[in-house]
């Protein structure tokens, strides 16, 4: 079946979604990052981005909260842009961990594989892959360059929460030096994990998150800027990563009940993306036992599930 959505239906259902979803409680914040666990818990904003450049958002949208493991999306894609598809795929992989997103056991489990860069293994390791090798200054300046054209804005680093980060990331040290121990690095491991984690702490805003999953929506079209920022297969690429691990262990529960591929960080963020349709992005900080925003996750699934937008529905849907 065929049917029409209207830019004021979607701006209604968004804001439907927030003033449903702002009273919810239950879960905690990261606590075992510092800055993270200081974050006023009472922060929502969520925001919907459409092919057309327009944004709708509520509540919180311009406060900047760490990207978290969000980040790995657009590094992802980055190591794509640079490297190619194919090489991500050889060097990294594609393949949900089912386990958690810092698990090392994960690696030794799939034969000293990374999995996917979703995973903190292999983001560490798509951080190594960047280049130009052995220079990070250049590297953070792709980075950092690369988000800021998915967003169409400049992210900024949180310096705090950087420091927070370096200073509690022990787990991440053993992954990096596991993952070097089965040549998964490839370059400087110090400065593959140094890159990850400073990325990890750039701040970013529900709005600016929204244009980036609408980049990604849009075949890699910034509808914000109106610029290619990278080849329609890196997208189709990238969001098959994201719907197979982007909640990492309820990754299956997510897609079962929301239907649309999403990633999450425990800084709070979630972005989604509708491939063709439009990009959502929902902040707040209190998480879940698997490090996924309960109230973004409340948020974003009333949004598309109000307007039956799911990539599993069967109707062909016209936004109008």
């Amino acid at each position: 079946m065929k049917r029409s959505i209207t830019k004021d239906q979607i701006k209604a259902t968004v804001e439907e979604a927030y003033n449903e979803c702002k009273g919810i409680e239950g879960g905690v914040n990261a606590h075992y990052i510092p800055y993270l666990a200081n974050v006023d818990s009472n922060l929502f904003g969520i925001s919907v981005t459409l092919p057309t450049g327009e944004t709708f958002g509520f509540g919180d949208t311009e406060y900047r909260f760490g990207i978290e493991s969000v980040s790995k999306v657009p590094t992802a894609i980055l190591a794509m842009r640079q490297l190619g598809p194919q090489a991500v795929l050889k060097q990294i992989g594609a393949d949900a961990t089912g386990l958690p997103f810092n698990s090392i056991f994960a690696i030794l489990l799939e034969n000293d594989h990374p999995s996917t860069p979703l995973v903190n293994a292999g983001a560490i390791s798509a951080c190594s892959m960047i280049t130009p090798k052995g220079d990070a200054d250049s590297k953070w300046k792709a980075i950092t360059d690369n988000i800021t054209d998915m967003c169409g804005s400049a992210p900024l680093l949180i310096d705090e929460l950087y420091k927070s980060e370096s200073e509690t990331n022990f787990n991440n040290r053993a992954i990096a030096w596991l993952l070097k121990n089965y040549n998964r690095i490839y370059d400087d491991v110090a400065m593959s994990l140094d890159l990850y984690t400073r990325q990890c702490s750039l701040g970013i805003t529900t709005s600016q998150l929204a244009v980036m999953a609408a980049t990604i929506a849009s075949g890699g079209y910034n509808p914000l800027t109106k610029r290619q920022i990278f080849d329609k297969d890196i997208s189709a690429k990238v969001t098959s990563l994201i719907a197979t691990v982007g909640f990492y262990e309820h990754t299956g529960d997510w897609l079962y009940t929301s239907g649309i591929p999403a990633k999450s960080g425990v800084g709070g963020g979630v972005l989604g993306v509708l491939p063709g349709k439009l990009g959502i992005a929902a902040f707040a900080p209190p998480l879940d036992d698997a490090g996924n925003s309960v109230k973004a996750q409340a948020a974003v699934k009333s949004v598309i599930s109000r307007l039956g937008l799911g990539i599993f529905e069967s109707d062909e849907v016209e936004i109008v």
